[in-house]
């Protein structure tokens, strides 16, 4: 089960839970909902290689997918999604390339 790190109010976690609604293959972790979840993506965050980009450049990091076996990407790709297309709609970062 691919696990996804999500937020409500961020556009590109918003287009991604829509793909995965009803599917049993991915489990949808909402950070803003529970302290608990919030800190684990923190852990994550703050520790994972893969993450380095998002800690450098001030993103938050999500979505973020934590793969079948272990890995983790911020590319919805690699989960077997697909990306919300440039543009489309609101962003959540201050220059409003996304989140």
């Amino acid at each position: 089960m691919v696990r996804i790190y999500v937020m409500a109010t961020c556009p590109d976690c918003t287009y991604i839970e829509e793909q995965v609604k009803g599917n049993s293959n991915y489990e949808i972790i909402n950070i803003g909902r529970h302290v608990k979840d919030l800190k684990a993506f923190l852990r994550l965050r703050d520790t994972h290689p893969a993450l380095s980009g998002a800690r450098r450049s001030g993103a938050v990091g999500i979505p973020c997918f934590v793969l079948d076996d272990g890995t983790v990407t911020l590319s919805p790709e690699d989960a077997g999604l697909r990306s919300r297309p440039l543009g489309e709609g609101a962003a959540c970062r201050l220059d409003g390339s996304g989140c």
